[in-house]
């Protein structure tokens, strides 16, 4: 087991679909630019079959006790574990993100799903105060059949993400996976189905996306829309589930600023700051990117994130020399070439990459870009790559009006040793989460999630079972 999987199919009410006549989608290998397997893509009837095997499945397994449930949901995170290697291999060679990241991943999404299968035994509804003869009760209770969509930049945790809390929930679920990391996708549904769980509660689905994500949103089983994924696709989406008025859990793109003060702890704000920064080459939503640094380290700041990034090595996510792989797809390095030189063509400096990588595959150099002008439009779209985007500030006033600036709120990042500064910018900065003073965000027991257009709803954390679940009121006399 240490290629890329052979054999790539749909998995549809417990049975794995490939061939048939069916169109293919070629997959490439973001190092090498090659190709690696053929993808199977779902046709109308394939769909349809699937949703009617999420309604019987749902009608059965809402019905399994949640300890039965965490029975099968602990067997599958055991068995991601076990099979970690050849997961983070496969996400690497369909990803490119180095194999100690694609590893992490995987073991992450293996906690995640522990934490879901305990969350799903605590449901708990509650019995209000009445006279006597008289009951109140507040239940809660499964949505039902949940159509799933989930990026590429995190094959495995994104996939687990959706999967993990719909079961622990008692609900079923239709997975469309990315159809450009599908073996990671494939490898984790191998485990649940491994660990025993029905083939009609979780199933996966490749095709034409605005195919399939219109006729599993038109369909009545359908009763949540959970989606990860830029903005633009997020409000189709939304438009498509509003005409059923169903659930939504909607994680959308970010464009995270840093916030720096000059009293923070300078020379490990930037080693924290530059690693994680082109972690996965800066293809994650939560990546911090615009990088707003008090005048009185400014200079101190640029310099050393420059340093730093130089010293880089990309390559090939399976070389362990390697600290960034390649983007994950042809389209990326252009998209970013063009947003740097945006930037440089207005005044901005380019003190380290800035250029396409060496070899055959979609790679670009990490890149860092001083004194950034506003109207710039890396500064207003997320690039999604490599760039790391400084500007200095005067005020935490200043500061804090440029982390708002944008209409996103998913992630922030602030460094400072002020005990009271801390607070306010807590208050102030318009985020789903945010980071002072470390960059880990996504913890198993937090909720993932963002405001303003960067989405609404929580991932993770009891808010990502309870998202499955509607509320009851229940009065007897």
């Amino acid at each position: 087991m240490t290629d890329y999987p052979a054999q790539l199919g749909l998995y549809i009410d417990g049975e794995w679909i490939s061939g048939g006549g069916r169109d293919t989608h070629r997959l490439l290998n973001p190092a090498t630019g090659e190709g690696q397997a053929d993808l199977p893509l779902a046709t109308i009837a394939d769909l349809d079959r699937a949703l009617a095997a999420a309604e019987r499945g749902f009608a059965e397994w809402r019905k399994v006790a949640p300890e039965a449930r965490a029975v099968i949901l602990n067997r599958a995170a055991a068995l991601i574990r076990e099979r970690a290697e050849h997961i983070a291999r496969v996400a690497t060679m369909e990803q490119g993100k180095p194999f100690a990241e694609a590893k992490g991943e995987v073991l992450a999404s293996a906690g995640l799903i522990e934490f879901h299968a305990a969350e799903g035994q605590r449901v708990y509804g509650r019995v209000l105060m009445r006279p006597p003869g008289m009951r109140s009760m507040v239940l809660h209770q499964p949505v039902g059949p949940v159509a799933a969509f989930c990026a590429w930049n995190f094959p495995a945790l994104n996939v687990v993400r959706k999967v993990a809390p719909a079961i622990a929930a008692g609900c079923s679920i239709i997975l469309k996976p990315s159809e450009e990391t599908p073996g990671s996708a494939v490898e984790v549904m191998r485990c649940f189905q491994d660990a025993g769980l029905p083939g009609n509660i979780a199933q996966i689905v490749f095709g034409v996306p605005d195919q399939i994500s219109r006729h599993l949103l038109a369909s009545p089983v359908t009763k949540k829309l959970s989606f990860t994924g830029s903005v633009p696709v997020g409000k189709a989406l939304m438009k498509l589930a509003a005409d059923s008025v169903m659930r939504m859990t909607m994680e959308l793109g970010g464009h995270s600023p840093v916030l720096v003060f000059d009293d923070c702890d300078l020379q490990k704000t930037l080693d924290t700051l530059v690693a994680h920064k082109f972690r996965n080459a800066g293809q994650v939503c939560v990546s911090p990117t615009r990088f707003h640094v008090q005048q009185g380290i400014y200079d101190r700041f640029v310099e050393g994130f420059a340093e730093r990034t130089k010293k880089m090595s990309i390559g090939n996510g399976l070389d362990a020399a390697s600290n960034m792989g390649p983007m994950a797809n042809s389209r990326r390095p252009d998209a970013i070439a063009a947003m740097v030189e945006d930037a440089r063509s207005i005044g901005a400096r380019v003190l380290a990459g800035g250029g396409p990588g060496d070899g055959g595959g979609f790679f670009y150099q990490p890149t860092v870009i001083a004194d950034v002008p506003l109207e710039a439009k890396a500064m207003n779209d997320e690039p999604f790559g490599p760039v790391a985007l400084i500007r200095p500030f005067a005020t935490d006033e200043d500061a804090v009006a440029e982390a708002n600036r944008l209409p996103y709120g998913l992630a922030a990042y602030c460094f400072t040793e002020n005990g009271r500064r801390q607070n306010m910018l807590s208050e102030t900065v318009e985020a789903g989460m945010i980071a002072i003073n470390q960059v880990r965000l996504t913890w198993p027991d937090a909720p993932f999630g963002g405001v303003k257009e960067s989405g609404f709803g929580s991932e993770d954390g009891p808010e990502g079972v309870a998202a499955h679940m509607i509320t009851k009121a229940v009065h007897i006399a």
